[in-house]
């Protein structure tokens, strides 16, 4: 029997549609993501052959965007993965435990993500006016609080605000391509080094590199899913809005990447820390370069405001289900929203942005969600198909079990190319499972208590 898709979580209101899912999805996608990783993919690749690690990052996107459309249109509520582990696994059982992990992993993954986009937004403005150490971590955290500030409203104003953030990335992008577009030199774009296409155990290794700031930069696709309980008529739209927005980020990333390098020489580009802004100076001048550098301050915050958005449902769906802490479930008596899990989250993102740099949270975003969150749910829609039937899945994956299997594979290779990051990615997925059993023993739960009959 399948579920009423359109009963929204408790408390929630279903008020974004198409549209908004899309908008939603493409801002926390973007973000600073391509316009600070652009000249580090290009040293990992050592050549224009960089654009491969962005076709590659999208091809894994597209793969993974099945398993998110899947669960995401068969269980729309609030809190995502949260609920598709739970399910997944069973949800008096081992899903108690995969899910009470994602949680976990959420109030450190997600702040990093914010304070990835915070930090790369103050790094950026030094284009504009050089900056000191307190200075950057002013406005890497400042921007934080804005945000938080500018979330604490109704989902349908959210959804408002989000399509104005929407056209504001869009354009700056489409402004980027048409500079690169007429002024496209194709000897500056495809000047290959020799042995750019050597397929070597050292080529391979500079392409994992490459593709851990090429996928960081793609990651927001499923950002919709975590809204669930607010899209209207789920089982099409989030489907809809996930491929919309992985095809739509994946052409312009594209284009946008191969107008750069048609304009700046690679071995140039490799080294600018606001490559972006350079080509629009080598293009328009100065005082255009910094209309362009304000342009994508603006993505940055847009991206901000997605994560912050989608997160925050996270730890309230858990709250929901007795599976976290009580004062997370509480929605703000007016506004209708999740305001502790958004202040909470929104306080860690703001000690991450001015604690740590750039680098850092990117390599640990990647560290700590791939095990978990990413093959978890791409092993969990097997388990799930086989326990509930397809008949109980709105939206079927094209070739299945292909595209899970295949997205199981690049995420293990990923979260190896993280190097020795991947041990504190480990060590956090083992102090969340000791965190569980003092819970579940506290509350004389399952493995300490009786699970539910019939729980797989």
């Amino acid at each position: 029997m399948k579920a009423d898709n359109n009963t929204a979580s408790p408390g929630l209101e279903r008020s974004l549609g198409l549209k908004e899912a899309v908008a939603l999805n493409m801002i926390e996608i973007v973000g600073i993501g391509p316009f600070v990783v652009s000249s580090l993919v290009i040293r990992a690749m050592g050549g224009p052959q960089a654009l491969i690690a962005w076709l590659l990052g999208a091809v894994l996107a597209t793969l993974d965007a099945f398993v998110w459309s899947e669960l995401g249109a068969a269980m729309p509520k609030a809190g995502g993965t949260y609920v598709f582990l739970r399910e997944a696994y069973g949800p008096q059982r081992w899903g108690r435990l995969m899910s009470f992990l994602f949680v976990w992993q959420t109030f450190l993954h997600v702040p990093l993500s914010v304070a990835s986009a915070s930090i790369g937004f103050a790094n950026y403005a030094e284009y504009l006016h050089p900056l000191t150490t307190a200075e950057h971590k002013a406005i890497s955290g400042g921007l934080v609080l804005f945000l938080v500030v500018l979330l604490y409203r109704r989902i349908g104003t959210i959804g408002k605000i989000s399509v104005l953030l929407w056209v504001g990335v869009i354009g700056t992008m489409l402004w980027l391509i048409w500079g690169g577009a007429t002024h496209f030199n194709s000897s500056i774009a495809f000047d290959f080094p020799r042995g750019a296409f050597n397929l070597s155990w050292v080529w391979f290794a500079g392409l994992g590199s490459a593709m851990v700031s090429t996928i960081y930069s793609y990651w927001g696709y499923y950002n919709i899913c975590h809204l669930g309980g607010e899209i209207k008529d789920p089982e099409k739209n989030i489907p809809r809005g996930i491929f919309l927005s992985v095809l739509g980020i994946a052409i312009l990333y594209l284009a946008m990447q191969t107008s750069i390098l048609g304009v700046v020489p690679w071995r140039e580009a490799q080294d600018s820390r606001f490559l972006a802004s350079l080509f629009v100076e080598r293009l328009y001048g100065a005082t255009a370069a910094k209309i362009a550098t304000g342009m994508i301050l603006w993505v940055a915050l847009a991206s901000v405001f997605s994560v912050l958005l989608g997160a925050s449902r996270v730890p309230y769906s858990a709250a929901l289900d007795n599976n976290f802490f009580p004062v997370f479930a509480r929605v703000h008596p007016t506004k209708h929203f999740p305001h502790v899990s958004l202040l909470v989250l929104g306080g860690l993102a703001f000690l991450f942005s001015v604690k740590l740099n750039l680098q850092t949270t990117i390599v640990g975003i990647l560290a700590v969600r791939l095990i978990v969150q990413f093959i978890g749910q791409a092993a969990g829609v097997m388990l799930l198909r086989r326990r509930w039937g397809p008949e109980r899945f709105p939206f079927k994956m094209w070739l299945y079990p292909v595209p899970a299997v295949l997205t199981m594979i690049g995420w293990f290779w990923l979260f190896w190319r993280t190097g020795p990051v991947r041990k504190w990615g480990l060590l956090q997925i083992a102090l969340g499972v000791v965190a569980f059993l003092v819970w579940s023993w506290d509350r004389k739960q399952w493995p300490f208590g009786k699970a539910v009959t019939g729980d797989s």
